[in-house]
């Protein structure tokens, strides 16, 4: 009897040595513990300077966690201003998560450094932070504010959202060069609207990844 409380002490022990090995190493517990505040995938901006965000969900001053589930490496960014995604990185802050070659986070968590829930924007709803503040507004109204960006997705012009089901017909137009696109949505992403590589070259203007002045109009 004592022989075998001996041996299964020993166990127990061998055990919780590789679990806390494990942890050490990444192997447990390398998913965030708590829910994402956004859903979709993650872009950036052409932002330049330190590690920072743009939200058309979370005030100024709002401190983000950005953490992307593939390599497991995370940014820690300030919100700045508006923009037509639940969260937008910069440059810098893109540059300290995402995997070579990929301009696009799918699998990521975004986590808010602070005890106030975001707002949770209803279907339809005009979300806070226009694109070109004091400017005269298009004559249509657009159905997203703030910038427009693209993922890597190929193909022909389309676009994902986090606001209209997929099927949905927008005209997308850069009120900078009168350039427009008209896109299907063809699934989900953490923009208002967000282009595929073909869609934003019909509309951006040469060597500019983000549209700030834009219309975006649902199309019946």
């Amino acid at each position: 009897m004592q022989r075998r409380h001996v041996l299964a002490a020993g166990v127990a022990v061998a055990a919780t040595a590789v679990v806390a090995v494990g942890t050490g190493l990444g192997f447990a517990d390398t998913a965030p513990a708590r829910q994402s505040a956004c859903s979709g995938s993650v872009t950036f901006s052409a932002e330049g300077g330190a590690p920072a965000a743009t939200s058309d969900r979370f005030p100024v001053g709002t401190r983000l966690r950005v953490t992307n589930l593939d390599n497991n490496r995370a940014t820690t960014v300030t919100v700045t201003g508006p923009s037509g995604s639940c969260v937008l990185l910069n440059v810098a802050a893109m540059d300290q998560i995402r995997e070579p070659g990929k301009n696009v986070v799918r699998r990521n968590v975004v986590e808010r450094l602070d005890d106030a829930a975001p707002p949770a924007p209803g279907a339809g709803e005009m979300r806070p932070g226009a694109a070109s503040p004091g400017a005269p507004g298009p004559a249509p109204r657009s159905v997203c504010t703030g910038s427009v960006t693209f993922s890597a997705e190929g193909g022909a012009p389309a676009a994902t959202s986090d606001r209209f089901p997929v099927g949905t017909r927008l005209r997308v137009t850069n009120l900078d060069n009168n350039r427009a696109t008209t896109v299907t949505v063809t699934g989900p992403s953490g923009s208002c609207v967000l282009l595929n590589v073909a869609a934003m070259d019909q509309i951006r203007e040469p060597g500019k990844n983000v549209v700030r002045r834009n219309t975006v109009e649902l199309l019946r």
